[in-house]
């Protein structure tokens, strides 16, 4: 048994029982610390104010100043993390304690960065009196704020030295989000500035991106880069009124699109993700239930965005709504992401990398409104930074369906021309057959004159026949490749040679200068075909036969220019072949 502690002695025992009530009073006071005066540094040149702040609500609205300053006891720190009080449907006062150094030259501004809060009344008290009051919000006139800022900005005239209290009485439909900062005038204008150029940067790439989708669907006629640039304009519009750029440069003064833009915008990239997750995914499937199911929540966002700017459905409700709709194109493509990244479809990963920076986004902006998370920049900007990669990625989906069509349309190409050589060639030799003759005579007779003359050469082999019949086919078709690469041999690069028959060719040459330029090229071709063919063991001899006439001294057109030449072929053929004759109308057709 341990021993007894030693009696204490009355004054030990007093000093004991003072310090335990000084440890209880100070663990107390330390659980719920009044908030401090904040004191304004001319060195700090920003000063957060949030940890000054407390709070009341409001529920009635009807509240005064007066009321306020007679409640001043019920004010309590803010609940949940710094700078958001969640959507709270009541008029939240505010109220701060602040002073201005000695040392200050008392100019100071007050900046609230969240364009959307609807209505904030600022009161600066000095001694229970008014001493500046002013109305901010974005249903405020904008040419009547105190500073025609993007922000919430109001300057004030301190006294150094004098202790002064900031009443604010906010009041809005959406998210109670409050940035609170004060601001020595230099350090408020380079924050501005670098906050205008930030969403200069952002607004810029995302226009660089929308006339691209454009410019893409008015080539190629892809209904994917119109459903982009529906996301991508329903994303900057939302951007543009979230961070007050378009109430500061395009919407000045309509009070009506600042109530509404934020949610019609938010529905107008919703279906533009209906539409345009869908047709990336499953456009080529038309009978698709995903497609239909996609296609139809886009219609429900045109209706709903029809019913809500008539009016017809309150902003609180249509905000609840869109929160919700807008993950379901992601919901309802994950699945068939998840496949086609699976069988290693680049689509389906840029998707599955997409909705993870856009579910990570939506989440920071879900914990900043719940009071979950602290306002800052990253977390006040994270949306706008997550829809930015989301458009860069979607980008890519785009690339690759652009890759994709123009490779369609060049194999498409290549079958058209494959066809068209199959329409227009021979596919033994490869020389162009009587269509492609014909085609290429029509061109060439346009250019043709007495300056520039066009011979027609209309041949057939000697001894074709019985070699066919002795060996075959096989070297038949062989002594014919062996006669064309002969032919070809004797003409110019932009002659034509064809074959239009069994063992019927026909050369046409133009350009010529005299009609015997046309007797010489003619004796060539015969010439070439006095030495015998070799074909593996074989020697082979077969001779030529040529009839031709000559543009225009001869004929004109086409047909009776090959009806001419092929009358000299047949009178050479019955004058005993290997020979060449011209037909200058003055020989009868081969037929008559």
């Amino acid at each position: 048994m341990p021993p007894c502690p030693a009696p204490q002695p009355p004054g030990s025992i007093l000093r004991w029982a003072l310090f335990l009530l000084w440890l209880c009073v100070g663990t107390w006071a330390n659980a719920a610390p009044a908030p401090a005066v904040l004191v304004l540094r001319e060195a700090a040149a920003t000063v957060q104010a949030w940890p000054a702040v407390t709070v009341l609500a409001d529920a009635t609205r009807q509240h005064t100043l007066a009321d306020m300053q007679a409640q001043v006891s019920r004010f309590e720190a803010p609940a949940g993390a710094g700078g958001t009080l969640g959507v709270r449907p009541e008029a939240m006062w505010l109220r701060m304690e602040l002073m201005a150094e000695h040392l200050s030259d008392g100019r100071w501004a007050l900046d609230i960065d969240y364009p959307p809060l609807n209505r904030i009344d600022m009161f600066l008290t000095l001694g229970g009196q008014v001493v500046q009051h002013a109305t901010l919000g974005n249903l405020q006139p904008y040419s009547q704020r105190p500073l025609r800022t993007r922000s919430h900005t109001v300057a004030m005239n301190l006294v150094p030295g004098q202790p002064y209290e900031l009443w604010l009485r906010v009041e809005t439909t959406g998210a109670m989000v409050l940035p609170i900062t004060l601001n020595k005038p230099a350090a408020q204008l380079s924050r501005a500035v670098h906050e205008q150029m930030l969403q200069g940067v952002l607004t810029g790439l995302a226009l660089c991106l929308l006339v691209y989708s454009l410019a893409q669907w008015a080539s190629l006629r892809d209904p994917l880069f119109v459903q982009y640039a529906l996301l991508l304009t329903g994303s900057l519009l939302f951007s543009l009124h979230f961070f007050g750029v378009g109430q500061q440069y395009l919407w000045t003064d309509n009070p009506w699109f600042e109530v509404h833009g934020a949610s019609l915008a938010a529905l107008m990239a919703t279906c533009g993700s209906f539409l345009f997750i869908s047709q990336s995914l499953v456009g080529h499937l038309p009978r698709s239930r995903l497609l239909w199911a996609m296609r139809s929540g886009a219609v429900l966002c045109v209706v709903l965005a029809l019913v809500y700017a008539l009016d017809g459905v309150s902003t609180h409700t249509i905000a609840r709504i869109v929160s919700i709709l807008g993950l379901v194109p992601a919901l309802m493509g994950i699945p068939g992401a998840v496949q086609r990244a699976r069988s290693g479809d680049s689509i389906g990963t840029t998707f599955l990398l997409a909705w993870l920076v856009y579910f990570g986004s939506t989440a920071v902006v879900v914990g900043v409104i719940r009071g979950w998370l602290p306002v800052n920049f990253w977390t006040l900007h994270s949306f706008q930074f997550g829809a930015t990669i989301d458009m860069l990625l979607f980008m890519r989906v785009l690339g690759e369906q652009a890759r994709r069509l123009r490779k369609a349309a060049q194999v498409a190409s290549q079958e058209r021309d494959a066809m068209r050589s199959l329409a227009h060639t021979d596919p033994l030799t490869g020389l162009v057959n009587r269509r492609g003759l014909h085609a290429a005579l029509s061109s060439a007779l346009a250019r043709c004159d007495p300056q520039s003359l066009l011979a027609v050469y209309v041949m057939d082999l000697d001894g074709f026949k019985p070699v066919n019949d002795q060996h075959g086919h096989d070297v038949g078709d062989a002594l014919l490749v062996a006669a064309t690469r002969r032919l070809l041999a004797q003409v110019r690069h932009n002659d034509v040679v064809a074959r239009v028959g069994g063992d019927e060719f026909v050369v046409m040459t133009s350009g010529l200068a005299t009609p015997g330029q046309a007797q010489d090229l003619g004796l060539e071709l015969l010439k070439a075909f006095r030495t015998p063919f070799a074909l593996g063991d074989l020697q082979l001899s077969v001779g030529l036969t040529i009839g031709y006439a000559i543009a225009p001294l001869d004929a004109q057109d086409a047909s009776t220019l090959l009806k001419r030449a092929d009358a000299a072929m047949y009178s050479g053929k019955q004058a005993g072949k290997f020979c060449l004759r011209r037909n200058r109308d003055d020989l009868a057709p081969a037929s008559a």
